[in-house]
C-alpha cells in the first residue's frame, strides 16, 4: 500500500489524484497506527522547514517512520519540504532535520547572482546524473514543476539523481540512496512527467 504522510502541510488530494490516474490505490497516514502495513511511503509538503519538523513531530509518526526507512527499508520518496526534512537540517530553520539523506538544505544565493529572482517558481527541464529504477525509460527533455527558495546539497555527489540549472546555480533536482529517493519539484502537478515518475517509483522502485 502505497501510504503518504499527512502532517498538516499540503493538499493530499493533487497526490493521490494522480497516483489514481496511474492506476494506485494509495492511503493517508496522520497517525503511527496508520503506517503499520506501508510498502511504499510518500513524504510530500509545502512550507517552511521548522514548521514542517514542528507538525511531523507533534504527529508521532518519526519513530515508526524511521524504522521503516532506515530498518525495514521501505521504499520512500520525498517531495520538495519532504526532502528537505529527510536532510541533516536546513538554512531556513534552526531544528533539526529527520536526518535520513546526508545533506544539508541551502539557500539559493543571491548574492554570487543578483539577477536570480527567488523563489524559484515554474517548469525547469532536469538532465540525469545516474541511473536508478524511478527514472527508466527517461524522455528528452524531461521537466517538472518547481516552487522552491532552498534546495538540497548532499555530501556526496554520488548521491544526485537528477541535476537542473537555476541561473548560474546547478543543483539536485532528485536524489537517490539505497530505499530513498527525493525530488525537489512536484510531481503531482507535473502531468505527464509527474505520471512517469511516480509509476516508476510504485512499480519499479
Amino acid at each position: 500500500m502505497i501510504t503518504i504522510i499527512d502532517y498538516g502541510t499540503s493538499n493530499l488530494g493533487s497526490m493521490t489524484n494522480m497516483l489514481r490516474k496511474i492506476g494506485q490505490v494509495s492511503r493517508i497516514a496522520s497517525a503511527p497506527r496508520d503506517l503499520e502495513d506501508a510498502t511504499k511511503i510518500i513524504v510530500p509538503g509545502v512550507g517552511s522547514f521548522d514548521a514542517g519538523m514542528r507538525k511531523l513531530t507533534e504527529s508521532g509518526m518519526i519513530p515508526l517512520l524511521t524504522r521503516k526507512v532506515l530498518e525495514e527499508r521501505v521504499p520512500t520518496l520525498g517531495v520538495c519540504l519532504g526532502m528537505h526534512l529527510m536532510t541533516r537540517g536546513s538554512e531556513e530553520g534552526d531544528l533539526p532535520g529527520l536526518g535520513w539523506l546526508a545533506a544539508q538544505t541551502v539557500r539559493f544565493d543571491q548574492k554570487a547572482d543578483p539577477t536570480l529572482r527567488v523563489p524559484h517558481m515554474g517548469w525547469n527541464e532536469v538532465t540525469a546524473v545516474k541511473e536508478s529504477a524511478v527514472t527508466a525509460d527517461m524522455a528528452e527533455e524531461t521537466r517538472f514543476y518547481f516552487a522552491h527558495s532552498y534546495f538540497v546539497q548532499p555530501d556526496s555527489v554520488s548521491d544526485v539523481l537528477l541535476e537542473a540549472r537555476y541561473g548560474a546555480t546547478s543543483f539536485a533536482a532528485a536524489v537517490a540512496r539505497d530505499n530513498i529517493v527525493a525530488g525537489q519539484f512536484h510531481p503531482e502537478k507535473s502531468h505527464r512527467f509527474g505520471m512517469w515518475l511516480l509509476k516508476n517509483f510504485a512499480e519499479r522502485f
